[in-house]
């Protein structure tokens, strides 16, 4: 199981993550990444940063099959 600091420090690392790359990376299921995310954020150490709603190569995102899987939510350091 990874730790906090371990997801901090592999944001450090890499910049900017997807939850689920962060997940795979440290072995460590999902819903507990996001915790730890939303704790990160809540201490002021991170944040979520979601692409802009023209990335969408297919049109609006209501008429997406996938229900916004075209835009990622991506954590970083603050």
């Amino acid at each position: 199981m990874a730790s906090l600091i371990e997801v901090r420090d592999l944001l450090a690392l890499r910049g900017r993550l997807e939850a689920s790359q962060i997940s795979t990376l440290l072995n460590t299921p999902r819903p507990l990444v996001d915790a730890m995310l939303q704790r990160l954020a809540a201490m002021g150490k991170a944040t979520s940063v979601t692409d802009d709603a023209d990335s969408c190569l297919r049109g609006s995102c209501k008429e997406c099959p996938e229900g916004k899987k075209c835009q990622p939510v991506w954590w970083t350091l603050c």
